[in-house]
Formats: structure tokens, sequence, C-alpha cells
């Protein structure tokens, strides 16, 4: 039967691994990688290098080609290596060749991210949704993965429904999948029944890629103490609060974050809970203005939002981070007009882009924030007069 791996205390490394292929660079690989090591961080797994080769595609039995499988090989026996990091996703047959050669855990990119949701998940929903998509990660992979799964001890990659006994077998694992199903089926009930008592008030979502600042901005606003950590998703499960701004109450909600390469799995079990986004009125997608990727990440988000069928909910753009963009941009030899004149021209970039939709703060600092509040209210306002025109409580 299926049972839970004990989990090793002792630190793991590993060596990250990523293929050049198509029209990317190696320059947008090496972002995809800086995301893996960050991934592995918060996964309590230091990355002691990377490997990257170029491939028109990936090899169809070990990914990476034979002399830089060996490469690989080589580097690990030297520095004792204990997991191997994949940036795509690997197939059962590429994981039981690669480990045939280098001897050691080989995981990929959504095990790492399912080993993270495994660790942060909190509440039964959670527990719930993340077991579901390790088992239908699993599924696909029941071919020969047995003996792949008995050699490993533990570590990230692991929590959950690790496999110890042969005849754990397909018909279980369906088995398993249904009862998950009807226990989720019954949270997304009572949750339902939850948001229909919340009343007649206007519902703001916070959305955004994982790690941009949307539970710091959660936390200003609301002024109570939701977490917030500088780790890929911090939080996976909704957190709603009431917040009234100059007498207009309203409920904002913080979802979990979006990443690119999310497994599908995950998108389709954490469903329920981003029903918080498609029940919304206002959706506040945060940006992390800082980081070299972020126009990408933006694309990423509107991919899910798209795939969610929320794509044409209001939208203000918050570019968070405004601090760390200056820090990062800006050479202290710059003369201040010359910043400023950069500030505008970035400002009127997305503000052009975003039909005037877009707001720069720093929620860190407070920098911009009235502007912030401001903008939030007055949309707020707007929706409050369309959906109660007669009703005048909420514009005071």
């Amino acid at each position: 039967m299926i049972e839970k791996k004990k989990i090793s205390n002792k630190k793991e490394t590993a060596v990250l691994v990523g293929l050049i292929t198509g029209n990317e660079t190696e320059e947008q690989v090496n972002e995809y990688l800086d995301e893996l090591a960050f991934l592995a961080m918060t996964a309590g797994v230091e990355a002691k290098r990377r490997f990257v080769q170029k491939m028109d595609h990936p090899h169809v039995r070990t990914f990476v080609g034979k002399g830089k499988l060996h490469e690989i090989r080589d580097y690990i026996e030297e520095h004792q290596i204990s997991t191997v990091l994949f940036d795509d996703e690997l197939s059962a047959t590429q994981i039981s060749n690669i480990e045939k050669v280098v001897k050691i855990k080989t995981l990929d990119r959504s095990d790492l991210i399912l080993d993270i949701f495994a660790r942060r998940a909190k509440t039964a929903q959670a527990k719930a949704q993340v077991e579901l998509a390790q088992y239908q990660h699993i599924m696909p992979r029941l071919k020969g993965m047995w003996t792949h799964l008995e050699r490993q001890k533990g570590g990230i990659g692991l929590r959950g429904p690790g496999e110890t006994e042969i005849e754990t077998d397909r018909r279980i694992v369906n088995k398993k999948i249904t009862l998950l199903r009807k226990k989720l089926s019954t949270i997304d009930k009572q949750a339902a029944t939850r948001r229909k008592n919340r009343g007649e008030f206007i519902r703001v979502a916070l959305v955004g890629y994982t790690n941009v600042g949307k539970s710091t901005i959660m936390r200003r606003l609301s002024k109570s103490d939701v977490f917030a950590e500088n780790k890929l998703f911090a939080t996976l499960d909704t957190t709603t609060r009431k917040i009234v701004l100059e007498g207009t109450p309203f409920l904002m909600s913080d979802t979990v974050g979006f990443i690119r390469k999310l497994p599908h799995q995950l998108v389709e079990s954490f469903k329920s809970t981003l029903d918080e986004v498609l029940e919304s009125d206002i959706l506040l997608h945060v940006v992390d203005l800082s980081h070299p990727a972020h126009e990408e990440q933006i694309a990423v988000v509107n991919q899910t939002l798209r795939e969610l069928g929320a794509e044409d909910k209001p939208v203000i753009m918050v570019f968070n981070k405004l601090d760390a963009y200056k820090e990062r941009a800006f050479d202290d030899l710059l003369e201040d007009s010359v910043k400023e004149d950069l500030l505008n021209k970035l400002f009127i970039k997305w503000e052009e882009k975003t039909d005037d939709n877009a707001v720069f703060i720093s929620a860190n600092t407070k920098e911009n924030l009235k502007i912030f509040r401001d903008t939030l209210l007055a949309e707020v306002r707007r929706l409050y007069k369309i959906r109660y025109p007669y009703k005048t409580i909420y514009y005071y």
C-alpha cells in the first residue's frame, strides 16, 4: 500500500539541469534555472551548480545527451551531490535511465513544486488538493516506477504518496484519487456556502506570480497579520479579509501564486481554491516590477486567468517592489532628474498598455500606497453604484 516517506533532516544539495531548445535563448534558460534554484531553496535544498545544453529537442531516453549526462555524473561523484533537478517534466523512463547513470535521486520541476505544496499545505482542503495532485502526477509514471521509488531514501519530492510496496498498482491509485475527489467535493460545497453567506459585498482578489508581494499588500490594506515570506508559494490557502476604506467595506482575497510550468495537476486540483478569482468583482494583478522577467510573469498569469475563464474581469495592475526596481535599475551616479525621467517613461509605457489601469507602489516602504488605495476605492465604489444603484451606504 502507499505510505508516506520519512523526510531526511540532512541538508540536501543539488545540481540543476536545463535545455536550450527552439526559440529559447541562453539568457532565458538561465532565468528559468534561477527560478528553479529559488524553488530548491524554498524546499530546503542548496543548488551547487547548473548544467545547460543546447539541443533541438530533449533526448527521448535521457533528456540530455550522453556526454552531458556523464559530465553531470562526474561532478556529482566528485562533490557528493544528493539530487539532480531538471527544469522540465521527465517521463518515468527518462528518470530511470538517468538514475542508472548518476546513481542519485532525480526529480523534475513538477516534483519540486509538488513537494513545496506538500510542505506548505495547512488546511484539510489544501492537503487533500496536494495529495490529489501527487497521485495524478504518479499515475502516468506507474509503469516501471516502483524500483525507482524503492531506491529513494527521503528528502524533497517524497512528501505525500511515496511508494514502498510493489503491489501498489493503478487500481489502488485510482481508488485513492476517487476518494480524494469526493472529499474535496464536500469541502468545496462547504466553501461555496460560506462564500454565499458573505452578503452583498464587492469582492476583490489578489492574483499574480508567486512571491510578488500579494500577502504584504493584503497586510497593508487589512492591517491584519497575514503570513508573508520571501519564498515561493508562502501561502496555499485563500485568505479573505473584510476591509473598510473611508467608510466603504469590501472583501479582499489573497490567492495562491502562479508560476511558469505549473503542473497541470495542481491547476486542476486548486481550481476550487481559485473560485475566489472567478467570483471576484475586481482583480488586483500584482507584479514584481524589480524582477528581470516580470513581463513574462505577467504573460504567465494572464494565460492562467484565461484558462480559469477570468480574463474579462476588471483588472488593476499593481506594479509592486518599486523600491527594489530603483535599486536594481539605477546607478548611484545617475542624476535625480534622469532617474525621474526614466521612471516617468516606465509609468507611461504601462499606463498605455493597461488603459491607465496601473499603479506603481512599494508595499514594503509604503511608497504610493495612498494612490493605490484611492484607485482601488474608486473602482470598488463604481461597482457598488452599478450593482446597487439605490443604496447609498457604501458611497459616503
